[in-house]
């Protein structure tokens, strides 16, 4: 029978000795099914040395049978490496666990060059080869079979055919649950071996929310509550933030301290950790949302709570916020403890609007790079970009190259000019559209297409890239030529879609995710070529991308120059200029033509501010808002009371244009911290141990902090969060530093945070405008009295 399914997880089994592809899917009936393929050979290649013989290697390996026992067939194959023609012979194994093994043995053969493909997982071979992809509709021939295997799942099935994608981008009904944890320490971070977890706060897509919390230290009952309902519920998607680096670990290993298994996968297996870091359910999604963070390059600190502010799911003035050091003082007291519940239901109610609000871009980007929806968000760029490339690679049966392991090597990158410093009005940035990969089609720069020095110009000549003199063959088209120009048409074709439909309805967000996901993977392919990681890692690829980025940048910025625009800024691809229309709609057609590059106007600036520092400014636009890149103060050796003086101080300047007016905020603001009314927690300072404290060779102050900690009883490990204040005393500075949940208000040494933090991050501003550190440190002399004042 014909099954419409669209597939949502796939792993592998070893049955019998024989390899399955399991794949979990959601038929066109809403049921949850799971189909197994069972025909699936496994295989690599063995890349025949140039002037001999594939046959002759066939024989070779066919004469020691009997160390190769799981080989099924060898046969000769003509394909492409780096877009040369090769020889090579492919070798099926029963085993898919053999194969590395069976590859570095046969290497050692008379004849062979290499092996290729020996390290492609059994489950991702299956999604190259079929073209299936996760998070997409398909269709397959298969036949119902008997659920004997105790899986969750309405119905099983074996394959009878390969998948057929379909070019339906919309998903169905999923069932999508989010959970956030607390577990109690009475000192120090928990740990899963001692702590329990004494709060799991659930809540799922279909408006339920539930939470579980222990009796006491008594954590059993929660973790097997959480595992029931999980499983009760049978979500397709479980969603959390920060979850692959923390909860299901400390649950997992809580889990078997408890004598007890985390069954809340469709398998019967427990979360465990698989590729890329990620943790893996079974049958399911594990979406962590805080892998997906970095499409937010907005919110500079990436919390739960500041993505769910930055988004609108929960405004941080709204939220119930308590630090994760004082889970174990409001645990304790009974007063105390309806927060401490309001704030874990608070969490999981911000996962479920972040996840409504970038799940729809998850799996778009799942479904065009080709990786399960768990794997997407914690593979790097790299590996996003790369699986991609891996399964065009096949279409056009071009080898897959090994992952080896390489130096980095330094070359010159993009172009970035000093800015002029100082405030500037109505400034346009004109931006390149997909500037390095239009570069790599026109040029056809390609690891396939370099010509190396030692070898002749080719007949249909070369491009030459400036500066470094790299040569690229003109044509054919390069791989990357080929993989770049169709990413582009389709998300023009999809952009076209999306400019006749209802912004407000399913399809079009639908389309605008995957828009953003093709966006997303089409830039990534330019910092591919020069990641020492890459399969196909050429270096000159990468200089002659970057020449000729700058070239191009330096030729725009001179052009404007002469048209009268006013260049105040300029990187990587982006150019600052004042903001005028007809100039810059001149400047658009000359660089168009000259260079073949779209370049226009992507945002404007009201008012923008530069410091003399590359990479550091921060502007207003027209509706108002801040757009601040570089200048928070987001180090670890920062507190917030810095963060927060420097952002007042830049809102005012660059909405009022008052200098004066910042700098008696910040001495009022200064007023403030000698009275002790500023927070308390806006002068902690956060660091992270890096290594356990005792290894520090330095007398750093978070590492004394973390010594004070532990001989108050508090287990530390590396990875911790150390909190601390400086307090009053002489000294040096690790001797001053106390841990916050040790120290008192009264011990915090105020002055050190004035002339420390506040006024170098506010001097950063405020110095262009010839405000003083010393006018800063000047106090706000108290305004007369009337004498209606005088007389109350």
């Amino acid at each position: 029978m014909k099954k419409v399914f669209w597939l949502l997880d796939v792993n592998s089994e070893v049955r019998d000795q024989k390899p399955e592809v399991w794949i979990w899917g959601i038929d066109d009936k809403g049921q949850r099914i799971l189909i197994i393929e069972q025909s699936f050979p496994a295989y690599f290649y063995l890349v025949v040395k140039e002037g001999q013989d594939a046959q002759r290697v066939i024989k070779s390996v066919t004469s020691g049978k009997n160390e190769f026992p799981s080989i099924l067939k060898l046969e000769p194959a003509k394909r492409k490496c780096f877009g040369k023609t090769v020889d090579a012979v492919k070798v099926y194994c029963q085993n898919p666990d053999v194969i590395p093994k069976y590859a570095k043995t046969m290497t050692r053969i008379e004849g062979v060059k290499d092996s290729l493909e020996d390290d492609i997982r059994y489950a991702m071979r299956y999604l190259i080869d079929t073209g299936a992809s996760p998070c997409s509709w398909h269709e397959i021939e298969a036949e119902e079979t008997k659920n004997t295997l105790g899986v969750q799942a309405d119905k099983l099935y074996i394959a009878k055919s390969a998948p057929k994608k379909s070019e339906d981008a919309t998903a169905p009904s999923l069932r999508v649950l989010g959970f956030s944890t607390i577990a109690y320490s009475p000192k120090g971070a928990p740990k899963p071996d001692k702590n329990p977890v004494v709060i799991v706060s659930v809540a799922t897509n279909d408006g339920k929310e539930q939470q579980f919390t222990a009796k006491s230290s008594n954590d059993k009952q929660v973790l097997e509550n959480f595992a029931r309902y999980v499983r009760n519920f049978d979500p397709d998607i479980i969603v959390g933030y920060g979850t692959n680096r923390q909860d299901w670990n400390y649950m997992t290993v809580r889990a078997k301290k408890l004598g007890m298994k985390l069954f809340v996968d469709r398998a019967n297996t427990e979360p465990h950790m698989s590729v890329y870091g990620h943790v893996s359910i079974t049958g399911r999604a594990n979406v962590d949302l805080f892998d997906f963070s970095d499409e937010l390059p907005e919110v500079k600190v990436k919390t739960l709570e500041n993505i769910a502010d930055f988004l609108g799911v929960m405004k941080l003035e709204k939220r119930t916020i308590i630090e994760d050091t004082d889970y174990a003082a409001y645990w304790e007291d009974s007063k105390k403890h309806a927060s401490l519940l309001q704030f874990a239901k608070e969490n999981t109610k911000s996962i479920m609007g972040v996840a409504e609000a970038m799940l729809d871009f998850s799996i778009q980007l799942s479904s065009l790079v080709g990786l399960p929806l768990d794997h997407v968000g914690t593979a790097a760029v790299g590996f996003r970009i790369e699986m991609y490339l891996m399964r065009e690679a096949f279409k056009i049966d071009e080898l897959i190259p090994k992952r080896v392991e390489r130096p980095y090597i330094p070359y010159a990158g993009a172009v970035v000019l000093a800015p002029k410093p100082g405030l500037h009005e109505n400034i346009a940035v004109l931006d390149f559209k997909a500037m390095y990969p239009n570069i790599m089609i026109t040029r056809n720069v390609s690891p396939d297409t370099y010509v190396a020095p030692s070898e002749p110009e080719p007949s249909g000549g070369v491009n030459v890239a400036p500066e470094v003199g790299h040569r690229f063959r003109k044509k054919p088209p390069g791989f990357y030529n080929t993989v770049l120009s169709s990413l582009i048409a389709s998300r023009d074709k999809i952009r076209s879609r999306l400019s006749k439909l209802d912004s407000k309805s399913v399809e079009y967000r639908t389309l605008d995710a995957r828009q953003k996901a093709v966006k997303v993977i089409t830039n990534a392919a330019y910092g591919y070529a020069g990641w020492i990681g890459a399969r196909w890692y050429v270096k000159p690829v990468a200089e002659a991308a970057t020449a000729c980025g700058r070239s191009i940048i330096l030729s725009t910025v001179d052009a404007a120059k002469k048209m009268g625009l006013q260049v105040v800024y300029s990187d990587t691809d982006s150019v600052f200029v004042n903001n005028d229309a007809s100039r810059i709609t001149e400047l658009s057609g000359k660089i168009g033509k000259e260079v073949g590059l779209e370049i226009k106007p992507d945002k404007v600036y009201t008012r923008i501010l530069f410091t003399e520092a590359k990479k550091k400014y921060g502007g207003l636009l027209p509706d108002g808002r801040l757009d601040i890149v570089g200048l928070e103060v987001v180090r670890g050796d920062w507190a917030n009371c810095a963060k927060n003086v420097q952002e007042k101080v830049l809102e005012i300047i660059l909405k009022k244009q008052a200098p004066k007016e910042s700098a008696e905020f910040v001495r009022n603001y200064i007023g403030e911290l000698r009275q002790k009314k500023v927070p308390y927690r806006d002068l902690i300072i956060w660091k992270t141990l890096t290594k356990p404290a005792e290894e520090y060779e330095v007398k750093a102050p978070h590492v004394e902090a973390a010594k004070r900690l532990m001989k108050e009883g508090h287990e530390l490990s590396m990875g911790d969060k150390i909190g601390y204040v400086i307090t009053l005393g002489a000294g040096k500075l690790h001797e001053k530093a106390k841990p916050y949940v040790l120290a008192s208000y009264d011990e915090v040494d105020t002055g050190y945070y004035v002339t420390n933090q506040i006024v170098p991050a506010a001097s950063r501003i405020l110095t262009m405008f010839g405000v003083t550190e010393e006018e800063l440190l000047t106090p706000t002399r108290p305004k007369p009295k009337t004498l209606a004042e005088f007389s109350q």
